[in-house]
Parts: C-alpha cells; structure tokens; sequence
C-alpha cells in the first residue's frame, strides 16, 4: 500500500529524505487516481523547501529521461484515467522501481536490492515516524521508526514479514482459523492470541512478549521451536536462541511515542535515540557508563538531549545538524 508523505514528519529533512519524498509523490500523481486536492498538496510540498523543489526537479529528470513515463508533470498534465485496481497497484510498484532507478545514484540507495525491497515494500516507515496501521483481518500493528514491512493473506495462512525495524503486534482471532506469521530473516514466529514486539536487524530477531504466548522457530533449526509467554523477552539468530530475559518495565512505551530508560548506561541510551533521528548520534566513551533514568518523548530528540545536558556532566558537539556527539561537559575558564 502507498501512502502520501506524512504532515508530520516532513519537516527539516536532509536531501536524501527530499528525494525518498520526491519520490512518493511522483507514484502518487502516476497512480492514475490523483484528486485535485492531491496536486495542491503537492504544489505545497514542492514550495515549502528549496531541497524539496530540487529533488522533485531531479527525478522529474531523470523520469523524462528514461522516457518510461507520460508528459512532465511540472505542467500539472496529470493522468486520472479509470484503472482497475490490480492493475493500479501493479502500475505503482512499477513505477516506485522506476523512480528507485531516477535517484539511484544517491547515497541511500547503496544497501542494493535489500534497500529496493524495503522501499517497495506494503507499509513502511521514515527515521523518526510512528504509524499505526490495522491489517484486513483486525490485527493492529505499529510501526516504528525506519520500518518497512510487507503483508500477505491467502488461504493459508496471514503473514506479516518485517524487512527492517520494529513492529509490535496485537492479532485478531480469523474466522477462517488460519495461523498468524511474522517472518524475519532469522525465522518464524506464531502467536497463540497474543500481543508482542518484533525488531529486525543485522543478523538477529529481538521478541518481547506482552500478552499470549509466542512460538519461535530459527531459519536454519526449524525444529528447535521455543515458546515465550507475557513477560519474557529474547534474541535469536538463523541457527540459535538466545537466553530468555525478563521484559523491562516500559518496554512498549514507542508505541506512545516514548522511550523509557531504567538507569541505562548512556551510550545505550544514546544508542537507542539515534534510531529517531538522520545523521550521525554518537557517545564519547569517557561519558558511555554515565547512567539515565526516566522517560524522554521521541518526537524531539534534540529536546531530549537538551534534557540530558541539564542532569547530567555532559555537552552537545554539533559539528553539523546531522553530526552530533555526547561528549563530557568542559567548565568555563
């Protein structure tokens, strides 16, 4: 599914997430069912910063260039004929891999085929955002930030299969009894009526279960099935499980749009906001053990941060908006 660039998160942004939105909206004005609404919106977005009117000007180019795609759509000569709607959604994901190749030369492009994939895929994302988003069959999901996600239903069974990120869970019962599946790259996981927490990357799967019980099966040890019940938490690769902890107090608070820490050590702390933000968040390794307590609202990080330089001995280095360090406070001479 394709959804419009978010209000909310489409403040300052560096040039790459210009071009991820540029993007969006030219499969968006493609897609063959653009309101006039739409195209004022777009209008907006494209006047409301010179990178967005840069990055649109560039794929705009790009797409001519390909000669892939009807007239420029800088004259608002947009297409609005009826299109059957398989045939629509298959247009669009043409199209996103089209616009993938237009800004292919950009940075953010550089993960190769596994970056395409999380791009096209049914639900995702940006760095920072927050989205809710309830599937056919009843089940809420919430995404975190820089998720994507892809969702498929058939006769057989609902699989959800996370490509990158965070997503916590909260099944519905299918009256057609089929068996509710998270995929990772690292496994299967079957929920028994449930609500739980998933986050993928690099080369292991992080559960938290909430409420139900979960059944876990490892890519390459699919007979070492291992159940977690409400309270439990663990980590898992493609051969192996990891040891079963406790759950944290405060472990679901990203769904509100918190994070809460329990005298977690600041470069962990520190660690866990950068997912929030673009650029570089790092930790000096002279304040790393420093400890933090409380709950910090996600929306702000640079508030949180500032938070942080009141409680405790550090400073902010901001060499740019994108390269922040937490490095030890220096008193004045």
């Amino acid at each position: 599914m394709f959804l419009l660039p978010a209000g909310a998160v489409m403040g300052a942004f560096t040039p790459e997430a210009a071009s991820l939105q540029a993007v969006e909206w030219l499969v968006r004005l493609q897609a063959g069912d653009a309101t006039p609404e739409v195209e004022q919106a777009w209008r907006a977005w494209r006047g409301s910063d010179p990178e967005n009117e840069q990055a649109w000007l560039h794929v705009e180019g790009c797409m001519a260039r390909m000669r892939a795609l009807p007239a420029p759509l800088a004259h608002g000569t947009l297409a609005r004929k009826p299109i059957h709607a398989q045939a629509s959604a298959a247009r669009r994901q043409s199209l996103k891999l089209l616009a993938l190749l237009a800004v292919g030369g950009g940075a953010w492009l550089a993960g190769g085929d596994e970056q395409a994939r999380c791009w096209l895929a049914d639900y995702r994302t940006a760095t920072g955002e927050l989205r809710h988003i309830v599937l056919a069959d009843g089940t809420h999901i919430a995404l975190n930030t820089a998720t994507s996600i892809d969702v498929r239903h058939d006769a057989g069974q609902r699989l959800v299969t996370v490509l990158k990120g965070e997503i916590m869970v909260s099944t519905a019962r299918d009256p057609a009894g089929r068996p509710f599946i998270v995929q990772t790259a690292q496994g299967r996981l079957q929920p028994v009526g449930t609500r739980f927490a998933v986050r993928a990357g690099g080369e292991a799967t992080r559960l938290g279960v909430f409420a139900g019980a979960v059944d876990i099966m490892p890519k390459l040890a699919p007979g070492a099935v291992q159940r977690l019940y409400p309270g439990q938490q663990t980590m898992f690769t493609a051969d192996r499980m990891g040891a079963v902890e406790a759950l944290p107090a405060g472990a679901d608070a990203w769904t509100a749009g918190m994070l809460v820490a329990h005298d977690m050590p600041l470069a962990d702390f520190i660690g866990e906001l950068a997912r929030y933000r673009h650029g570089r968040l790092a930790c000096d390794p002279a304040v790393a053990q420093l400890r933090v307590s409380g709950i910090y609202p996600l929306a702000d990080t640079g508030q949180v941060l500032d938070m942080l330089t009141r409680t405790l001995p550090i400073d902010v280095r901001q060499s740019t908006r994108f390269w922040v360090t937490v490095v030890p406070h220096r008193k004045n001479s």
